[in-house]
């Protein structure tokens, strides 16, 4: 599996869905809290910004909160197309040195603009399984992961033990990060214990 391959291949889709998006789309509330689709695309920038820049960012911003708005606002005020151009392609520090991680914070990031826009994907297996194998260990996932079995339905892969929790690779990716939107698409009995840990 070349993950540097698969990250190119989620965010030439990505730059596609943007591109194809209204003024009125780039407005609509996202799947992060208190972000719109602009506030996503300009927290994607990460991969943008030299390594010296976003250190220095984090050091002024010490939680990682803070510094995911930091970004944000500092590429708020840039046009759309120039946000897009600058992901065209993934060449910075983060996709060079943390691949794994990029391709799967892409992809839940992607998700998080897709689903509110009604804007449905069929994502390749292998890429799927890949973001399964790896969640965004920024947002992190062993505390949903941690004594539940996941099984994927639509792709050929499970991990761990204990309640069940089943459903689509793209809800099961979005579960193990926190999207509580996609806990309606899951079943088995470890959901319950999910939500309780989301609470």
């Amino acid at each position: 599996m070349n993950v540097r391959q698969l990250l190119i291949d989620e965010r030439g889709e990505l730059v596609e869905l943007l591109r194809s998006l209204t003024p009125e789309e780039w407005e609509t509330p996202s799947l992060c809290a208190g972000w719109r689709v602009r506030d996503v695309v300009s927290h994607l920038q990460t991969d943008t910004v030299s390594l010296p820049s976003y250190a220095l960012l984090g050091l002024r911003n010490p939680s990682t909160d803070r510094l995911n708005q930091a970004l944000v606002e500092q590429f708020n005020g840039r046009p759309t197309g120039e946000l897009v151009d600058r992901l065209v392609e993934p060449r910075g520090w983060f996709s060079r040195y943390m691949p794994k991680t990029a391709l799967s914070d892409s992809f839940v990031h992607q998700q998080d603009i897709r689903r509110p826009l009604g804007r449905a994907r069929e994502v390749p297996a292998e890429r799927l399984i890949a973001v399964l194998d790896n969640p965004d260990m920024f947002a992190g996932p062993g505390r949903y992961l941690k004594g539940l079995r996941w099984e994927a339905t639509d792709v050929d892969w499970s991990k761990g033990s204990g309640p069940l929790v089943r459903g689509p690779g793209e809800a099961l990716a979005l579960a193990m990060v926190g999207r509580t939107v996609a806990f309606d698409d899951l079943e088995g009995d470890g959901v319950n214990e999910l939500r309780s840990r989301r609470a």
